[in-house]
Formats: structure tokens, C-alpha cells, sequence
């Protein structure tokens, strides 16, 4: 990817010609990286260095091809800059720079810093334009004789790089017939280039961010645009592209200055079955193949300020067992060789790590392995001496940087298509070694299956299956069913593959039922019993009382108690017995007040803790006062309404917040580092008060998000360890842009306690049109109005997406995978509409949860809570039906979603089938609390008699056999019961009967006998009841029960021919 020439944009800051005045030295970094230059050297002169007296390095001239070179590394590291055409040499007690006189003017600088900082001399050799330079040499060899105290000094060099140009050409015949002992200290510098500083590794992660971004925000995009539309690109032109990206980073909303920017490599796209893993691979002009079972390799890498990064990723369309077996090792395989990056392992250690694995969970691909995990990385793509495979004993260090390469090379695998029986896998990420764990910093472009494996054609097989076995016809298929003439085979098929698979789910379900109920029940929550409150006192002791003013009615707003005149005295009571307070007047103008109080055995006192603690006392049960005074009157009931008012408010609040768990406290973001910020939000739940509403800013800080407004109390804390889910829907067909937090805890949002935060903005201004006039659909102020209002929608939804994308890049650094948080945006092509609560709203699937998030109050259900879903009302001829949600938690109540549009029903049941959740159906709604309870009481009786299949209509279909029978046992009687006749018309309304119960209510009609009037079946009744001994029933009674009974029913109608009572309505 890297040792190999080719034509490109090269951006490498060369100080050369006139540009050499616009370029400063970093006199701090050059005499901190001197000293260690000179010290590795002392240290190590006799095994890295070679035993070198002098440090020969010479840069050649400028070149537009990509290559990497240590002089030109060294030049970087040590000055900022690359100087081409020059020789620099290093003895111990001088530095020797032999270039023009435009570097020379550059380099003067540094005289001063090499002196003070390890007590050299710098010696310029400014060398004219048309001079060879030979003098020049002569004298630096003069000056490196005349400080060796040896015939034959030993010069270090870098033997690798072959000499090009003129000056570096006459440089390097001199050098080996000048009497000088040559040495490589190619891996001196190589060591000492290994351990990075903070500048080195805040350049490498700037790097790295614009790579992951690059592959995560432009990549993964554009392949996706090209499968979905099935177009044809080449991998060169994908190359193309994605350079461009890389070298104008704005296009991607990555902010790094392009001039600091350069490609690793030009970027690298393989797919059709010719993959090669070497770094000197390339992008050919193949098409892009993206059929079914291909595989698509992507490799992109960049440099800001000369220091390189690295991330290649793998992408399976529709892949097969031996495809997806190959990746999901890989991907342990190099989690584990990342996971061995660790300060004091070998380098060897993370290929064997790497390997171990491959060997246990897949040890026929162990061949294909790349013979290396991967290399240093840095100013050089590929750091020599840092190389990743079994041999290299090399011992890690702290700042350490490594480009984590591994991939399996020609794997073999059955598939129709010559072009996807072979197929590689490759993941390489830049990792830095920390102190205790290594941080991988191009995870923001994710790896995980999830991300990586499409599935583009997911009916291809369902298609295909009924063409791999073609049955016979017989005599039973040439009388197909009109619902089978209706369909085509392949929905046939496909609601049979469906049929199959919750089949499936249904086993596996009651299992699962039956292990957790056995292991102790449902998966109830924990919560504690809610502290009381502590003693009601309004005065500690008589001397707290207020002296009376008059001998009349006072409210004590301090101390919360109210001062009534009993018997001559001020009797005190807290206004927390108080139940209510009442006033009226009368003809006279006398007021009158009535206090009423709480009372042990009143309706909702029972749970009153202060009321239980004397249940012997004697109790005022209410009191009352007349007065003159009606204004005296009025006021005081005023005063003890709102008094009590706030005082059970503040209790409520008090109790409130002794359920909730406790939080950790917000880590603000230093100053150095600013938080991600997005302003102007609305907040709901909505904080309390009566002032107006202020909007707000969420910014995002080391342990979670704070929300405040310019009020120092309206303030919110969301920590993401209790995060449980977060969405992000972006304005589409609503008014609002919004971020949503579902919470495994519940927080306090003012005086309200939530497990659902939202924070919104709204996309479009409320507009009265004043005038009945109509405007015309071309009205140019109109059009401008549209226009704003979409430019309006757009500025929102991406100022909320970069939001989403910067916090989800947080949320991919390794100190917050447990969370395992990342934003999830509902699915709108899979809504459906239905009611939850009171109103209708569009429910949405997302990736874990079934969510509404615009109308209040929220629903949010996680589809790993969900034990079945129960479709009710199913049924011939019903335009709703509905969803009622059992949880795995069966103490918790059910969900229901009402009224869903029977057009959604197939979205539906496909959409829970493809998420692995079993459904059932059922003609009527259900009693879901009795039957929880039956199951909850004896979970052993409910597994033994199938679990869950008892809702299986297709196994047991008798709901419209009861039903008939419940038709056919009806008789009005003027003494049926009021409870009775309610339960029959509430079944009628739920009942949806099928043709069959027609036609069986046919058949029977002439066996019925002739019907009677109301005044016989009255006759019939009063004869019943004598004979049962209800004679004493008044004849007053009687016709009022058969009043009731004619509220409720109908007369019957006369028949024509049958006596049977007439069918009721059918609904079709």
C-alpha cells in the first residue's frame, strides 16, 4: 500500500525554493527530539546504531511519486520539514548540513537550540547552484577525520536508500572510497522513530478520524447507493472519488486543514473474486460485483502532517455460512491481536494471539491467515522493525502506534458464480498502545457483522425454492381453494416459509417460558416499599404558637397549619389533615365555612402512615363556622386551598424522589477540550412554574448530557450509563426534529419523575393566513415561504445529524463499550398507524425497539422484553383490529396498541416474523390480566397444557362454535340481570362470526318453536317466579324489571314462516 510509485497530488511541506521563507522551525520540538536523537545513540551505539562514530543522512531530491523514506522521516521528526537535496551529518560534537543557500537561511535558527541543548555546533555548507559540491565534502570529511580518534571511522548510513541526483550520487562515491567503515543504522532510527510523543499521536488520531470518517460517511454510502440503484462503477473510479474526499475533507464535514492533508495510498477497492491483501495492491478497472454471496474489500488510508493512518474494512453481500464463519473469526481474531497490544508483550505475542484463535474456532482457514498482523505505523506506512508476525521479539512500549492488519487470502466456497467461489476477508485498524489497554482510534468506521453484511436480496432463495422440487399435480390441486386462485405461488410460498417459522418460534418460545418460570417466575422488578414521610408537626411546642391577632380563622403559611377557634382557644392543625375546606352563603348574608378532616376509615386514608400511628385516638372529623364577614371567608378558603395545595405537591415531589436510583455525578468536559453542543432545544417532559418557557442547550460531557436553560433551576443530567435506549428522528411529514432517551432509571425533570427525556426543535413556524382569500399556486411570496421552510427542515435535520454522528463517534471510544450506546432512528417504512393511548399516531420500528415519540405520552417497547404479540379482532370483514404486547416480565401489564388499519396486518406479521418475535391472532380481545395471573398462580398446569398455544387458532378454532351456542341460549326475560345482559352485548360487538355460523343458524331455524309475544313471555316469568316462591315481588317490581329488559332488547318481530327469533346483524 505503500512502496510503490504513483502519480498523485504529494503534499509533503517541502522547505525548497521560495516557499522556505514561509515555513518556521518548532524550535522546542527540534532541540526535545535532538537530545533524544543523541541519547538513543550513547544508549544504544553498539547494537541499533552499529557502533557508528558519525550519522550520514542524505535526502533526495523532490519526487511526485508516493514513497517513504527514513531520511525523509528523519528530516519530519527532527525540523518539521522535508529537505530535499540535502546531507546532513552528525558526529558528536558537530551537525554538518550541506544544501543551498535558501535551507541554509531556514536552518540558521537552529544553531542556537543545538548548542544549548546537548552542547554541539551547527555547520552550514551552502552549496552553489551550479557547484558539484566536492570541496564541500571534502572539508565535512575533514571535520569527521579530525574528531575520530581512528584511521577508519565507522559511518552509519542508510543503507537502503540508493542515492539519486547529482549531489547525493557524488556524496555516496566519495563516502565508499573515502577510508570509511560503513554500518546500517537503519533500525537505530527505527526504534527511536517508534515511541511517539503527544504531538505525534494527536497528529496520528487527526489522521485517523478523517480515515474512519472518510469510510464510515462517504465509503459505506456510496457502495450502498450503487447496489441499491445497480449501477455500474469500476474500482478505479471508486478510487478516484474517495481520493478527492480525502484531500477536501469539508465535503465530509471533517475539520482539518486540507493543506496538512495527503493520501497514505491511492484508496483500494477489490470484489469479484480477485483479491490481493499485499500492501502493494491496487484498485483495477473491474466493475464493482456486488451479485449475491460477493465479497467487497476497501482500504483507505491518510496523513495530516506527514503521520500516517490506516483502516480497511470488508463488506458481504448476501454471504453464506463459509463467508460468514470466515468473517466472524477474523473479526475475534483481531479483537484478540488488538487486545495483545499491550506495553511489555512481544510483537510476536498479537500474531500468536491472533492465530490461537483461528486455530480453535476455525481451523481449516489457519492456511489463508496473512502471514503478519501488521506493521508500526507513523511517518512510514510501514515502520521497519515493528512487523507483527510470530518472530519478532520486540518488546511494546507506551505510544507505540500499529496498523493492525489481518485477513484470510483465497478461501474457497461452493456458489453458483465463478466469480464468488474464491473471496478474501480483510480488517486492518490503527491502534495506539495506552498504559493499560490499547485504543483503537479508526472505530468510528464500525466492523461488526451488522454493519458489514447486507442482505440485499432476501427473497432470492425463497424464490428459488420452489423451483428445486417440482411436485406432481393431483386430483386435490385441480380444486384449489379461491384463496389459493387469488394468490401467486410465491406468496403462497412466502406465507408458508412465514407459517414455518413461527412454528419454529413457538417451540423455542415455551421453552424459554418454561425455563424462567421454572427458574422463579417472570423477571419482575425490584423495587422497594416507599418510605413515609416523617411526623406531620406543625408547632414543637406551645411557644411557637402565633400570638392571635383576633379570635378568628388565621392560615400559618410558615409553619403549613391552620389556627381554628374552639372553646375560647387557637387549636393548631396541619394543613396535611386537612381533607377539604368548603364555603357557602345564605339569604341572611351569613357565610359559613366547612373544614372536613382525615380520618382513620375514610375512603383513602388507610395508607395514611400518620393516621395508622394512633389508631385509638378520638378524631375531629370536620368542624364548621359561620360568619359576617364573607370577604374574611373567601379569603381563608383561598389561603387553605392553595396551601394545601403546594403542600401536597411538595410531598408528591418529596416521594417521588425516594424511589429514584441514585445517579453518579456529571464529569464536565475540561476546558481544553469543548463539548459537543446543539442549542435552541425544548425539553419535554416540560419543567414546572408558570413563567414563560425558555429554550435550552444539550451538550455532551466525559459521563453523560446536560441540558440547561438560562434559569440556574431548570437543569437536566443524563448519564449514558443510564441510557437504555437513544433515537434520533429527523422531520420528515412531522413539525419536529427531535433526540430521544428512554432510561433504565427514572430522573427527576423539575417536579416530574420520567424514564423518557426528549429533546426537540421545530421545523416550521405556526402561520395564520389572514383573509379568506385563496393565493394562487404560484404566488412567488408562497413559493419563497415554501422554500424557507425547507431550507429551514434541512438546516435542523443536519445540525441534529452531526450532533448524532459526533457523540456516536464518542460513544465508540473503548471507555464506553459497555455501554454499548448508539443513536437508533426508527424505520419509517415500516410504521403503521394505531392508537396507544387516546389519540392515533404513527408507531415505528427501529433496530431494538417498537417506538411513537411525537405524541404524549411516549411509547418505547424493546423488543427483547416482548414475550408474544397477540393480534386481536383478526377477522373477516373488520377494518381495525388490534396489538396487545406481553412482556417477559408477566407482572407487568400488557401493551396495547388499538385500531390499527387492516392494510397493515401483512407489514405487520412480517415485520415481527423477520425480528424473531412469535405472533398470534385470536377473533377477540382478551382478558390479558386474568390470564397473566392463571399463569403467574400456576406456571407448571400452563407449561403442561402447551404454553402459549392455547392462543393457536389454527390448532383449536372454537371461538365461533361458543359463540353460536351463546346465540342460540338467548331468551329475553323481563328478569334477566342488568350484569348479564351487559356481558352478552359486549361479546356481540367483539364477536365476528364466519359464514359456516350462518349457514348452521339456517338449519336450525325450523326446529325452533313458534316465538312469542312480550306479553306471553311476561305471563311465562310471573309463573316461573310463583312456582320458585318470589310471589312476595310487588307488581311494581315486575314491570320494572320489564321495563329494563325492553331498554336492552328489541321486540321481537313477527316470522313468516320459521319461529326462530331473528338473526342479528352480520359484519361484513
Amino acid at each position: 500500500m505503500a512502496d510503490r510509485n504513483v502519480k498523485g497530488n504529494v503534499n509533503n511541506a517541502k522547505a525548497s525554493g521560495s516557499a522556505a521563507n514561509s515555513y518556521t522551525i518548532n524550535l522546542d520540538n527540534f532541540s526535545k527530539r535532538l537530545k533524544m536523537l543523541y541519547l538513543h545513540w550513547s544508549e544504544f551505539k553498539n547494537d541499533l546504531w552499529g557502533g557508528s562514530e558519525v550519522l550520514s543522512v542524505a535526502t533526495p531530491p523532490p519526487s511526485e511519486d508516493l514513497r517513504y523514506l527514513k531520511s525523509s522521516a528523519l528530516n519530519i521528526w527532527l525540523i518539521g520539514y522535508e529537505f530535499p537535496d540535502t546531507i546532513m551529518v552528525f558526529t558528536k560534537k558537530q551537525i554538518h548540513f550541506l544544501c543551498s543557500q535558501k535551507k541554509v537561511s531556514l536552518l540558521e535558527v537552529v544553531k542556537k537550540s543545538a548548542k544549548d541543548a546537548v552542547g554541539i555546533d551547527v555547520m552550514m555548507h551552502v552549496k552553489a547552484k551550479n557547484d558539484e559540491g566536492t570541496s564541500l565534502m571534502d572539508d565535512i570529511f575533514g571535520a569527521v577525520r579530525a574528531e575520530s580518534q581512528s584511521d577508519m571511522p565507522v559511518v552509519g548510513h542508510i543503507a537502503r536508500e540508493a542515492p539519486e541526483g547529482n549531489l547525493l550520487e557524488m556524496w555516496d562515491e566519495k563516502l565508499k572510497n573515502g577510508n570509511f567503515q560503513l554500518t546500517d543504522v537503519t533500525n537505530g532510527f527505527s526504534d527511536l522513530f517508534a515511541v511517539k510523543d503527544a504531538t505525534e499521536i494527536t497528529n496520528v488520531k487527526k489522521a485517523a478520524y478523517l480515515t474512519s470518517s472518510v469510510m464510515k460517511f462517504f465509503v459505506v454510502p456510496k457502495l450502498e447507493k450503487i447496489i441499491d440503484e445497480e449501477k455500474t462503477v469500476t474500482h478505479s473510479s471508486l478510487m478516484d472519488d474517495t481520493e478527492k474526499v480525502i484531500l477536501e475533507p469539508a465535503r465530509i464535514k471533517v475539520k482539518l486543514k486540507a493543506d496538512n492533508i495527503d493520501i497514505c495510498y491511492p484508496p483500494i477497492f477489490q470484489s469479484g473474486g480477485v483479491f490481493d491483501l499485499k500492501p502493494s495492491a491496487s484498485s483495477n478497472d473491474d466493475n464493482l460485483f456486488y451479485d449475491s454471496t460477493s465479497v467487497i474489500i476497501c482500504a483507505i488510508g491518510s496523513r495530516y502532517s506527514s503521520y500516517c493512518s490506516n483502516v480497511a474494512r470488508t463488506f458481504l453481500i448476501d454471504p453464506n455460512s463459509v463467508q460468514s464463519k470466515a468473517y466472524d473469526v477474523l473479526l475475534k481474531a483481531h479483537d484478540a491481536a488488538i487486545a495483545a497490544l499491550k506495553p511489555g508483550n512481544k510483537a510476536g505475542d498479537v500474531y500468536l494471539a491472533a492465530i490461537s484463535v483461528v486455530e480453535k474456532e476455525a481451523p481449516e482457514l489457519a492456511p489463508n491467515l496473512t502471514k503478519s498482523a501488521g506493521t508500526g505505523i507513523g511517518l512510514e506506512f510501514r515502520e521497519s522493525g515493528l512487523g507483527l508476525n510470530g518472530k519478532n521479539d520486540r518488546l511494546l512500549k507506551t505510544g507505540m502506534i500499529f496498523n493492525v492488519s489481518l485477513g484470510f487470502q483465497n478461501v474457497q466456497t461452493e456458489t453458483k458464480d465463478p466469480k464468488t467461489q474464491k473471496f478474501s476477508v480483510l480488517l486492518a485498524d490503527t491502534v495506539i498502545i495506552g498504559e493499560s489497554v490499547p485504543e483503537v482510534v479508526t472505530s468510528t468506521s464500525s466492523k461488526a457483522v451488522k454493519d458489514v453484511a447486507y442482505s440485499f436480496n432476501e427473497d432470492g432463495e425463497e424464490e428459488e425454492a420452489p423451483r428445486k422440487v417440482k411436485p406432481v399435480p393431483n386430483a386435490a390441486e385441480a380444486f384449489s381453494s379461491k384463496a389459493n386462485l387469488r394468490s401467486v405461488n410465491h406468496e403462497v410460498s412466502k406465507e408458508e416459509l412465514r407459517r414455518q417459522h413461527q412454528a419454529a418460534l413457538a417451540r423455542r418460545k415455551n421453552e424459554e417460558t418454561a425455563r424462567r418460570l421454572a427458574g422463579g417466575g417472570s423477571e419482575g422488578t425490584n423495587r422497594g416499599p416507599v418510605k413515609p414521610s416523617g411526623d406531620i408537626v406543625a408547632y414543637k411546642n406551645v411557644n411557637d404558637l402565633p400570638p392571635p391577632r383576633e379570635f378568628m380563622i388565621q392560615v400559618d403559611q410558615k409553619n403549613e397549619a391552620i389556627l381554628l377557634p374552639i372553646y375560647g382557644k387557637m387549636v393548631p392543625f396541619h394543613i396535611a389533615t386537612v381533607k377539604t375546606v368548603s364555603s357557602q352563603q345564605d339569604t341572611s348574608r351569613t357565610c359559613y365555612i366547612r373544614i372536613i378532616f382525615n380520618v382513620p376509615g375514610a375512603p383513602f386514608a388507610q395508607n395514611d402512615p400518620n393516621l395508622q400511628k394512633f389508631p385509638d385516638s378520638t378524631y375531629v372529623k370536620e368542624v364548621s363556622f359561620h360568619s359576617k364577614d364573607p370577604r374574611h371567608i373567601s379569603e381563608v378558603v383561598q389561603l387553605i386551598k392553595t396551601l394545601r395545595r403546594q403542600f401536597s405537591s411538595r410531598e408528591s415531589e418529596k416521594a417521588e424522589r425516594a424511589t429514584l436510583v441514585t445517579q453518579e455525578k456529571l464529569q464536565l468536559t475540561g476546558a481544553k477540550f469543548k463539548p459537543i453542543r446543539l442549542s435552541d432545544l425544548w425539553i419535554r417532559p416540560v419543567f414546572g412554574g408558570r413563567g414563560r418557557k425558555l429554550s435550552g442547550t444539550l451538550e455532551a460531557h466525559a459521563n453523560g448530557f446536560r441540558y440547561a436553560t438560562s434559569r440556574s433551576d431548570e437543569r437536566v443530567d443524563v448519564m449514558f450509563g443510564n441510557i437504555k435506549h437513544a433515537f434520533f428522528q429527523p422531520a420528515e411529514k412531522e413539525m419536529i426534529t427531535l433526540l430521544h432517551f428512554h432510561l433504565h432509571n427514572h430522573i427527576m425533570v423539575g417536579n416530574k419523575k420520567t424514564k423518557d427525556v426528549q429533546f426537540y426543535v421545530e421545523v416550521m413556524d405556526v402561520v395564520q393566513t389572514i383573509g379568506g382569500g385563496k393565493r394562487s399556486a404560484y404566488d412567488p411570496d408562497e413559493i419563497e415561504e415554501e422554500q424557507r421552510e425547507r431550507d429551514r427542515k434541512n438546516k435542523i435535520n443536519l445540525d441534529f445529524q452531526n450532533f448524532v454522528n459526533r457523540v456516536n463517534d464518542l460513544w465508540g471510544q473503548p471507555q464506553y463499550k459497555s455501554f454499548d450506546l448508539e443513536f437508533d432512528q426508527p424505520l419509517r417504512e415500516l410504521g403503521f398507524h394505531g392508537v396507544p393511548h387516546k389519540s392515533s399516531a404513527l408507531i415505528v420500528p427501529t433496530s431494538t425497539c417498537l417506538v411513537e415519540l411525537i405524541e404524549t405520552p411516549f411509547v418505547v417497547i424493546t423488543l427483547n422484553e416482548i414475550e408474544i404479540v397477540n393480534l386481536e379482532r383478526v377477522g373477516l370483514g373488520q377494518k381495525n383490529f388490534d396489538m396487545t404486547v406481553v412482556f417477559k416480565d408477566f407482572k407487568r401489564d400488557v401493551m396495547r396498541i388499538d385500531s390499527i388499519p387492516q392494510s397493515s396486518l401483512d407489514g405487520i406479521k412480517e415485520w415481527l416474523d423477520t425480528t424473531d418475535l412469535k405472533y398470534y391472532e385470536s377473533r377477540l380481545n382478551l382478558n390479558w390480566r386474568q390470564i397473566l395471573k392463571t399463569i403467574t398462580d400456576d406456571p407448571e398446569q400452563f407449561i403442561e397444557d402447551g404454553g402459549w398455544e392455547f392462543l393457536n387458532l389454527e390448532a383449536s378454532d372454537s371461538d365461533s362454535d361458543n359463540s353460536q351456542e351463546s346465540d342460540q341460549g338467548y331468551e329475553p326475560s323481563d328478569v334477566q340481570s342488568e350484569s348479564a345482559s351487559e356481558e352478552e352485548d359486549d361479546d356481540s360487538e367483539s364477536l365476528v362470526e364466519s359464514e359456516d355460523d350462518e349457514e348452521d343458524e339456517d338449519e336450525e331455524e325450523d326446529e325452533e318453536d313458534e316465538g312469542k309475544t312480550w306479553e306471553e313471555l311476561e305471563r311465562e316469568a310471573s309463573n316461573a317466579d310463583r312456582e320458585k316462591g318470589n310471589e312476595s315481588d310487588s307488581e311494581e317490581d315486575r314491570k320494572r324489571r320489564k321495563m329494563k329488559a325492553l331498554g336492552k332488547s328489541r321486540p321481537p318481530e313477527r316470522r313468516p314462516h320459521g319461529g326462530s327469533l331473528p338473526k342479528k346483524a352480520r359484519f361484513r
